[in-house]
């Protein structure tokens, strides 16, 4: 958080859940980049400050309700407010993954977008029963093919487009870089309870170094 919007009210219990950010999503993120000698992108603000995965015109992009929870920082933002955030935290991190998606075309360097991510084991009462998930809108290739090599593992359950689904409108990352620049592409999701310890965390980048060069090499880049 800023320190100058201190915990935006909310109770230091309430920071340290998936409201706040996407536990253990940062950590496989590290190790993937490491393992694939890829270029890692993290925000490292709370969405509940802005959410950098939403368009700025929607009104998830500084939620004023998380789930059950009430966003007391947040209610009757000012325009001029919610402006100086999109300035500080939204606008500098997406001007950073546009320079090295230019810099990597300047250089005739292909790109593959993955947008990392973590869900609850649950939510609202209902028990989510996947490991984790592939999501994908218009462009299917990276997503499917990555769904039929993680349903090759017997012990895994993959979701697809679960617990979520990429749309316009919940989504930013995917369809701007991926969509739009015409980039395979796919957004991960785990289970957060299956990323909390290093042990889970190493274990999930190792398994997507191994699978992401399969299920990409067929795709023209």
């Amino acid at each position: 958080m800023p320190t100058k919007l201190g915990t935006l009210g909310l109770p230091e219990r309430e920071l340290g859940r998936h409201i706040a950010w996407d536990i253990g999503a940062a950590q496989v993120s590290r190790a993937l980049a490491h393992e694939l000698g890829a270029f890692a992108i993290l925000q490292t603000y709370s969405r509940l400050v802005i959410d950098c995965n939403r368009h700025l015109d929607v009104p998830s992009s500084i939620p004023v309700i998380s789930e059950n929870t009430v966003i007391t920082g947040n209610q009757g933002l000012s325009a001029a407010d919610a402006a100086e955030r999109a300035r500080a935290i939204f606008h500098p991190y997406h001007a950073r993954i546009a320079r090295e998606f230019e810099r990597r075309t300047q250089v005739g360097q292909p790109s593959i977008l993955i947008a990392m991510h973590s869900f609850t084991p649950s939510f609202d009462g209902v028990s989510r029963p996947w490991h984790t998930g592939m999501l994908y809108n218009r462009d299917v290739r990276l997503g499917r093919a990555l769904i039929a090599l993680l349903r090759e593992e017997p012990e895994l359950i993959v979701g697809d487009n679960e617990p979520y689904a990429v749309s316009d409108l919940s989504d930013y990352g995917v369809v701007v870089y991926g969509e739009r620049r015409g980039i395979p592409h796919v957004e991960i999701e785990i289970r957060q309870d299956l990323v909390e310890d290093e042990a889970g965390q190493q274990a999930w980048a190792k398994r997507f170094a191994r699978l992401l060069p399969l299920a990409s090499a067929g795709i023209a880049l």
